[in-house]
C-alpha cells in the first residue's frame, strides 16, 4: 500500500520502551520523535498537542521512568515553530485560540524529559529544549532564538527559560541578535548537559534515561522539583523546602532500602514507595 500523505501521519512517533544502540532495551524509557521532516520538524499546533498528549499518556504510565524527545532525520531536532501557521494571525485571533495552552501541560510532566538534538533547534524548537530537564547535543546540533528576525519575540518561554539556562547578558544577546548557536557553544554557556559526537546523540540520550530510570522515583521526582524551583525562590526559601522534602524522603521505602543496599553491598531494588 502506498505512505499516507505527510498531512495525514501522526506528527509525533512513539516507541516505548527505547532502545540501547546495541538493540537492548532501555527499560523504562520512551522516545517521542517528531515526525515532519519535510518540514525540519516544525512545530505546528497540531504538533504539540499530539506531543503533550503523549507526554501526558507516559507520565501517567508508572512503567515510564523517563523520556527522549528527538526529531526525525539528521537535519533538525525541530526548526522552529511553523511561520505559515503564524503568520496570518493578529493579536486578537492569538489570545482567543490559547497557542500556549499545550505549552504550559508539558511543566506538570514530573517524568524527567531529555532533549536529543541534532541539527537545527530554533525558535519554538530551542524553547522545546529549554522546557526538557536534560539536553543532550550532536556536534552538529545548532540552537538560537531568532523571533527577533520576524517581528516579534520569543513567545513560550524564551526569553525566561534562556535566562535561567546562560544568564541575562548572554540570554539578551543571544534573543536581541537572533544568532545561531553552535552546540560547542551551546554547551560552553551552559545550555547543553552533554555534548556528543554527532552519530552517539539518541543513545547517549537514551542511556541516560536509562540510568536515570534505573534511580529511585521519589527521589528523582524531588530532585527535578527543587532544581527547577531554584531558579524562583530565594537562596533561604529553597533551603526550607529542600531540607522538608529530604527530611520527608527518609519516610519512604525506597530511602530504607537504598541505605540498607549501601551497606550490605549490593545493587538496590527500588519500588517508589
Amino acid at each position: 500500500m502506498p505512505d499516507a500523505p505527510a498531512s495525514a501521519r501522526p506528527r509525533v512517533r512513539v516507541e516505548h520502551p527505547a532502545h540501547h544502540p546495541d538493540g537492548r532495551p532501555a527499560d523504562g524509557v520512551a522516545l517521542l520523535v517528531i515526525d515532519r521532516p519535510e518540514v525540519l520538524n516544525a512545530i505546528d499546533r497540531r504538533t504539540i498537542e499530539e506531543l503533550v498528549a503523549e507526554l501526558e499518556r507516559l507520565d501517567a504510565d508508572p512503567s515510564c521512568r523517563a523520556i527522549v524527545i528527538t526529531g526525525a532525520g539528521e537535519r533538525a531536532f525541530a526548526a522552529g515553530a511553523d511561520v505559515a501557521e503564524m503568520a496570518p494571525r493578529s493579536a486578537e485571533e492569538i489570545r482567543r485560540e490559547e497557542p500556549f495552552a499545550a505549552w504550559d501541560r508539558i511543566d506538570a510532566i514530573e517524568t524527567p524529559l531529555i532533549a536529543a538534538v541534532r541539527g537545527f533547534a530554533l525558535g519554538g524548537g530551542c524553547e522545546l529544549v529549554l522546557a526538557c530537564d536534560l539536553v543532550v547535543a550532536g556536534e552538529d546540533a545548532v540552537f538560537g532564538q531568532p523571533e527577533i528576525r520576524l517581528g516579534i519575540i520569543p513567545g513560550i518561554g524564551g526569553t525566561q527559560r534562556l535566562v535561567r539556562a546562560v544568564g541575562k547578558a548572554r540570554a539578551m544577546e543571544i534573543v536581541l541578535t537572533g544568532r545561531r548557536i553552535p552546540a560547542a557553544e551551546a554547551a560552553a554557556i551552559g545550555l547543553v548537559s552533554r555534548l556528543v559526537p554527532a552519530a552517539a546523540t539518541l543513545g547517549a540520550a537514551i542511556a541516560l534515561g536509562a540510568e536515570i530510570a534505573a534511580g529511585p522515583p521519589l527521589a528523582v521526582e524531588a530532585a527535578i522539583r527543587m532544581v527547577d524551583l531554584a531558579a524562583e525562590l530565594s537562596l533561604a526559601d529553597g533551603l526550607a523546602i529542600e531540607r522538608e522534602i529530604f527530611t520527608d524522603l527518609f519516610d519512604t521505602e525506597d530511602q530504607a532500602e537504598g541505605m540498607a543496599a549501601f551497606l550490605e553491598k549490593r545493587p538496590p531494588r527500588w519500588t517508589g514507595r
